[in-house]
Parts: C-alpha cells; sequence; structure tokens
C-alpha cells in the first residue's frame, strides 16, 4: 500500500512478527510500527512487560499448521519468524529441555515456511543463533572462531544448536524450491536490554546478573556460574533491530552474524553491573554443568563487507540502561 507522510511517497508494508509477545520481537514491532507499516503480531502470550504497539496481536500456538495459516493470510508481504522454545543456560545447557526445545521449534519452522510458500509471502527473516558454531572452535575463551564459515563440519553444543541449525538449511531450501519466496538468515548473538525477561530461568546472562545485583544489599555475595573465566559478547536490542532492518533492505540472504565484538569474561561482565550499582558486593563462583562453550564473540567481517555496517554501542552503556529497568522492575514489587 502507498502512503503519504509529509509529502513524501512511503510503501507501507504488511508485515507479521511471530514471537511477538517476547522480547525481540516486541521490540521489533515497534520499530516496523514507526517505520508506518501495518503489523500484525503472534505469539502463545502477551509480553508481561510492555503492551504491543502492532496493529493486531493474535494469541496462537504455532506448532498448530492451522493457527499459522490463518496469522499468515495472502495480504502479508513480510514475515519476521523470531518465535522459538528457548531461554538462558540454566534452560539450554542442562539437557533437561532438549526434547521440548527440538520438537516445539522444527515444528514452527515447518508450519512458518509451508505457509509463507503457498501464500504471496515475498520476503522472511529467520533469527538464528550463534550457538549454532562448533563447540570444538570455542575451547579457547581468547580466542573464539565464530566466523559464518566456520558452522561446517557442524559440531554444535547444544540441541539448541542443532535445531537452529536444523532450521537455517530448510529456510535456505524452502527459498531455492520456492524462488518467489526470498529469505534472511540472522545469527544473534545473546541480544539484551530492557523489557527482556530477568527471572524465572530463562533469563538471559545480562539480564539474571543486573537481577542479582539489584536484589544484593552491601556485602553480599553475588553468583556467578562456573570458573568466570568464560567468555561472551552481548548486543543492546536497539542496535540488534538496526542490523535487522539493515539486513532485510540488503541483497544478501545470509547467514549473518548481528552481534558485538566486544568480548568479556563473566567475572569482568559481573564487576561493571557491580561498579554500575554502586554496591560493595564480592563473586562467589559456582560450579554449574550448563554454563556452554568456553569462549564466544561474534566476527563482524562479513557484516562490515556486507551492509557497510556493524554495531559500535558500547556494553556498559548498554547495561547501565538495562540494570537501571531492572532495578526499577524489581522496586515496583517492593
Amino acid at each position: 500500500m502507498l502512503i503519504y507522510i509529509c509529502d513524501i511517497l512511503i510503501y507501507m508494508k504488511k508485515v507479521v512478527v511471530l514471537g511477538g509477545g517476547g522480547f525481540i520481537g516486541g521490540h521489533l514491532i515497534t520499530k516496523l510500527k514507526s517505520l508506518g507499516h501495518w503489523v500484525r503480531g503472534s505469539d502463545i502470550k502477551f509480553n508481561e512487560f510492555k503492551k504491543s504497539d502492532a496493529d493486531e496481536f493474535i494469541i496462537a500456538d504455532l506448532r498448530d499448521p492451522a493457527k499459522v495459516d490463518v496469522i499468515i493470510d495472502e495480504t502479508i508481504d513480510e514475515v519476521y519468524q523470531l518465535a522459538a522454545d528457548m531461554g538462558g543456560s540454566t534452560y539450554i545447557n542442562t539437557g533437561e529441555h532438549d526434547s521440548d526445545v527440538m520438537h516445539n521449534s522444527c515444528m514452527i519452522n515447518l508450519n512458518v515456511l509451508k505457509t509463507c510458500s503457498t501464500k504471496n509471502v515475498k520476503k522472511v527473516f529467520y533469527s538464528s543463533s550463534a550457538c549454532i558454531y562448533p563447540e570444538h572452535n570455542q575451547l579457547d575463551p581468547d580466542n573464539p572462531k565464530c566466523s559464518e564459515e566456520s558452522a561446517y563440519p557442524a559440531e554444535p553444543d547444544s540441541e539448541y544448536g542443532w535445531e537452529k541449525l536444523f532450521s537455517e538449511r530448510l529456510y535456505f531450501v524452502f527459498n531455492r524450491c520456492f524462488p518467489k519466496l526470498d529469505v534472511r538468515v540472522a545469527r544473534f548473538h545473546n541480544i539484551y536490554g530492557p523489557y527482556g525477561t530477568f527471572e524465572g530461568g530463562k533469563e538471559k546472562a545480562p539480564a539474571a546478573f543486573c537481577r542479582k545485583v539489584a536484589l544484593a544489599k552491601d556485602g553480599d555475595e553475588v553468583e556467578v556460574y562456573g570458573d568466570g573465566k568464560q567468555t561472551r559478547s552481548f548486543l543492546l536490542i536497539d542496535t540488534c533491530i538496526e542490523g535487522v532492518m539493515r539486513f532485510m533492505e540488503s541483497d544478501f540472504k545470509g547467514p549473518l552474524n548481528i552481534g558485538s565484538e566486544e568480548m568479556i569474561s563473566m567475572n569482568d561482565f559481573m564487576k561493571m553491573v557491580i561498579k554500575i550499582s554502586g554496591k560493595k558486593l564480592t563473586i562467589k563462583n559456582k560450579d554449574f554443568h550448563g554454563v556452554g562453550v568456553r569462549g564466544r564473540n561474534s566476527d563482524n567481517n562479513l557484516i562490515r563487507e556486507k551492509l557497510n555496517w556493524e554495531p559500535v554501542f558500547s556494553l556498559e552503556d548498554g547495561i547501565k540502561i538495562t540494570y537501571d529497568w531492572i532495578n526499577n522492575e524489581l522496586n515496583k514489587k517492593i
């Protein structure tokens, strides 16, 4: 649909965001609306922290193909597929939820692609994960290898990673068999920020660390799983969404890392959160078998080449925003 905004001709797309009740999906809906598009969100639940900005929001279990067929109708131009059974390391890396993770996410992606291929959908975005990278390339916490071409020979350290790798191939297969269905596949590296889960077991490390520090009192110990020497990189949600938008407008299908190259150890990460809080706390490292690989960091060579862009927002500035939001949410419960 063509519309005029301030005498500027804009093409308004009809867009579906699956997983729209989640952290990234909620922010994505807000961004798409700000660009003038009509947006339908869908998820098994609403976002618990923020009312959706979608024009329409449908509560649905995307494992049901009939529900997906209703949500993605013949008028939809683009689909953003972020729906998955997922969580932080305590959910993904213990192995206790592997059957659900693989079954539920595979069912969702099979349904979405089947429907997209039979409707008039022009483009579909799929959010994969840095968890697809081989474990043997991530044993050295100081020198992980996570460039896009290093995914094969495949050896992810979790079933979540295997499912994501399978689903990546699924999207490219459907693109090959149904050429009118364009695809974009991005590998997210630890996205964080406000309006995300910070308790209950499915929260990611940044939210968990901020929660622990926010709840602690001067003199307390705060736990870090493992020896704290394992490394990761983290990307603020606003920067992630900018990367997704740039990627969708490019002519590159992927896979493409969307992450930061600012790598940090978990102990140093906790020290940074403590510094932001202004509290006097000490770190206690706790044995835990689900800490994942020793090192992981986004390799941004390809995103610089394909998009002429890369994330640059500093981790400390982003965590300050996130800590303040989580601390405020916790204070509401007092």
